[in-house]
C-alpha cells in the first residue's frame, strides 16, 4: 500500500484510468466479436456496416493510449481482408 500522499494520489489515478481502459477494451473486443460472428454467418452487408464501428472503437481505443497503434492498424487490415472475402 502507498504511504505517501503522492503515492496514494497516484494509486487513485490509476485505478481511474484502469477502468477507463478496461471499458474502452472491452467495447473494441465486443465489436470485433460481433463482426467475426457476421463474417462467419456471411452477412456481407451487416459486416461492412459492423466494420465501421469497429475501426471507429480501435482508433479511440489508440487515441487513448489504450492500444497501440500498430496492433489496431494490424486488427483492421486483417478484418477488413476478411470481409472483402465475402462476397
Amino acid at each position: 500500500m502507498p504511504i505517501t500522499s503522492s503515492a496514494k494520489k497516484a494509486l487513485r489515478s490509476s485505478l481511474r484510468k484502469r477502468a477507463f481502459n478496461l471499458l474502452r477494451k472491452d467495447k473494441a473486443a465486443r465489436a470485433v466479436k460481433s463482426l467475426k460472428k457476421l463474417i462467419v454467418a456471411g452477412n456481407k452487408k451487416e459486416a461492412q456496416a459492423q466494420m465501421r464501428t469497429v475501426q471507429q472503437a480501435l482508433d479511440k481505443a489508440v487515441k487513448g493510449h489504450t492500444l497501440d497503434k500498430n496492433t489496431a492498424s494490424r486488427k483492421k487490415s486483417r478484418l477488413s481482408k476478411l470481409v472483402k472475402k465475402l462476397s
